[in-house]
Formats: C-alpha cells, sequence, structure tokens
C-alpha cells in the first residue's frame, strides 16, 4: 500500500518546531499496524503537491488554517480533491482534511457556535453505535452534507464529527494521529490565545489517552477496503 499525506498544518510556532509535524504523527500512527506500508509527505501548505495521484490513498491532516483563507495552496488542494474523486482514489481527511473535503464539494463549513471544542471528545459511530474517544481542537466544523455523503459519526454540539462517499471517502473532525501529551502540551502552549478557562476546561477531559492502535486500524482497513 502507498500513501501520500497532504500535510496542511501551518503553524510555524517555536512550540510546532519542538514536536514532530503532521506528516510524521500520521506516518507513525499508520506504520503502528501496517509498518510495511510507503508512505510519502507532501507539505501542500508550502505550495508542495504530488506531481501524479499515482497513490493507493490520500490523507489529508488538520491544520490550524480556516478553509475560508483564500490562500492559493487550499484551492489547488480542493481541485485536487474534486480530480481525486472523479479517480475514485480512497481518500481520508482529519479536522482542516475533514472541511476542505466537503467545502470543495459544495457543503458548508462554518464556525461552532459554542466556540472552541478542545480535548478528549466522545464520538459515537453510526454504523456500529459505539462511542470512541478522540481529541478536539477546532473552532470550525461542517454545517452540511457534501452531495451523495452520509453521516458516519456526530458529538455533542456537532452532528456532522465524520462522514463517507461510498467507499472512497471518510472523514472526522477530529484527531486520530494525537496523542495525550501532545495535547496537554498543546493546551498549555495556547492557552493565552484561546483562553485560560476554556483551555483549563479541555485538560480536565484528558484522564485517559485514546486508543491509537484502534485508530490506526480504523484508517487502515478504510484505506484496504477502498482498494479493494
Amino acid at each position: 500500500m502507498r500513501l501520500a499525506i497532504l500535510m496542511t498544518n501551518t503553524d510555524a510556532s517555536t512550540f510546532a518546531q519542538h514536536h514532530p509535524d503532521d506528516g510524521q504523527k500520521f506516518s507513525s500512527l499508520v506504520h503502528r499496524v501496517r509498518p510495511d506500508w510507503e508512505i510519502e509527505v507532501y507539505p501542500v501548505k508550502d505550495g508542495i503537491f504530488p506531481s501524479t495521484l499515482e497513490f493507493d490513498g490520500l490523507l489529508i491532516t488538520g491544520s490550524p488554517a480556516s478553509v475560508h483563507d483564500g490562500s492559493p495552496w487550499i484551492s489547488t488542494l480542493e481541485e485536487l480533491v474534486r480530480t481525486a474523486i472523479d479517480k475514485k482514489i480512497p481518500m481520508f481527511g482529519a479536522c482542516f482534511g475533514h472541511q476542505v473535503i466537503a467545502r470543495a464539494l459544495g457543503a458548508k463549513v462554518g464556525y461552532n457556535p459554542d466556540g472552541w471544542v478542545l480535548g478528549r471528545i466522545e464520538t459515537t459511530f453510526e454504523d456500529s453505535g459505539l462511542t470512541v474517544p478522540l481529541y478536539a481542537a477546532h473552532k470550525e466544523q461542517v454545517l452540511s452534507l457534501p452531495k451523495g455523503a452520509k453521516i458516519v459519526a456526530r458529538t455533542p454540539g456537532c452532528e456532522i464529527a465524520g462522514f463517507a462517499i461510498n467507499d472512497h471517502v471518510l472523514t472526522t473532525q477530529y484527531h486520530p494521529e494525537m496523542t495525550n501529551s501532545f495535547v496537554k502540551a498543546l493546551l498549555n502552549a495556547f492557552a493565552d490565545d484561546i483562553g485560560k478557562e476554556t483551555t483549563d476546561e479541555a485538560a480536565q477531559t484528558l484522564i485517559k489517552d485514546t486508543d491509537l492502535d484502534a485508530l490506526a486500524e480504523w484508517i487502515a482497513l478504510f484505506f484496504e477496503q477502498a482498494d479493494t
């Protein structure tokens, strides 16, 4: 299996420089359960895109950028999303990735009326009814479904916490790649920007970590089943 990770995280802060980037985070996550998969990382936020879409799958990461920023790289990424859809290339999107796929396909993305969503969030998956914890760090979310999509996950305050299109697109508003220690460090680093009360409330949810192996298996199975 050969995957392309399209890295969209624009954070160039000192905090970000002291932690693995999102390409490394997602590569490490997938390699927990599929160590032999070939993964190539493209920092599309710097305008660096793959020259071909001859991959078994694409994975679009999260970002502090907004899909409404108007940056040229976002428009290019949206066009890539539409091309991938036309070619039925399996595509997974997380947070910003979830939002940019939705917007590229004509859906609405906007602010969560309750503001920032941070910390460990219980996510209910539609097909199984299972509730799975995932980490959140967003203030925008998908407000309407793209044509042909179905909701696959919901959380309190976020009706479209994940969606799928046939067996070739799967998204989540959340961050399967983040660890408990990283989220704690993130909240501490950005408490002044986000607000201490909000980050303190989020920190109280971090009693336990997420199940990284289970989340990695979820992503890997999506690509394997879509590729069959």
